[in-house]
């Protein structure tokens, strides 16, 4: 049976391996070669995804294999910045979580981190996420505001987690947790918990943007930008600068 290259598109578009593709390999119309090394492309991303997946589900395999049910990443977005809150996030996920392409969420693009957020919360067995103000990073340090921020994520879990994987910052609440460097991008829990964190962070700033203008916080995320320096130089700080923080602070 001879297909048309159109029929032949819809096919290998769908392709999952190599032998999908086999029925096609030996007709030599251009069009069809070219849509069969488009689809080999596409094939080995996806494996590679596959790949990346199965080794951040790795941590959390260990802990199921240990005999915990209800593993929780926790991660954090907003320490840098000169304004706005600290967000942290606490996820939970089904041991058959297999969501491919999920990853810290620095890597991601917008769009991606948009699709990932809501499919986290579809998927996630409990999430939460915590906001810890300005304010208290001025009162506390953000160092501590920061664990403040994750302990209430993991609060705010229900069920409440019995093992837990954190990002860098060791919490000791337990002896049933594992602080991780650079753990968004090599434990899948905390990845998506920093997802759920920044796109959480990202939309409050773009709200800033609209309550506090000139400071170009809808782009720069409170971050110390050239456009929000040059925000701060004229008008001075906002309700939501973290005072304690240089530059904002010279200007008292």
């Amino acid at each position: 049976m001879s297909f048309s290259i159109k029929e032949i598109k819809e096919i290998v578009n769908n392709a999952q391996t190599e032998d999908d593709l086999a029925p096609f390999i030996r007709d030599q119309r251009k069009g069809v070669q070219t849509l069969l090394e488009s689809a080999r492309k596409k094939i080995e991303k996806n494996l590679l995804l596959q790949k990346k997946l199965a080794t951040m589900k790795q941590y959390e395999k260990e802990a199921f294999q240990k005999g915990f049910c209800h593993i929780a990443g926790v991660d954090e977005v907003g320490r840098g910045p000169l304004a706005g809150p600290v967000v942290a996030a606490a996820v939970i996920l089904p041991e058959d979580f297999n969501l491919v392409g999920i990853n810290d969420s620095k890597q991601l693009s917008e769009t991606k981190r948009a699709f990932f957020y809501d499919e986290i919360k579809k998927c996630a067995i409990s999430y939460h996420v915590a906001i810890v103000p300005h304010s208290v990073i001025d009162k506390v340090n953000i160092y501590e505001a920061t664990k403040i921020a994750m302990n209430e994520a993991l609060d705010g879990l229900s069920p409440s987690s019995d093992f837990t994987l954190i990002d860098a910052m060791p919490l000791k609440r337990s002896v049933n947790e594992l602080s991780i460097i650079k753990g968004d991008s090599k434990s899948v829990s905390i990845a998506a918990a920093s997802i759920l964190a920044k796109v959480t962070r990202d939309q409050l700033m773009r709200e800033y943007d609209a309550k506090y203008p000139g400071y170009d916080f809808s782009s720069n995320m409170g971050y110390g930008t050239k456009k929000h320096l040059e925000g701060l130089a004229k008008l001075g700080p906002c309700d939501i600068h973290r005072l304690t923080f240089a530059p904002v602070k010279s200007y008292f």
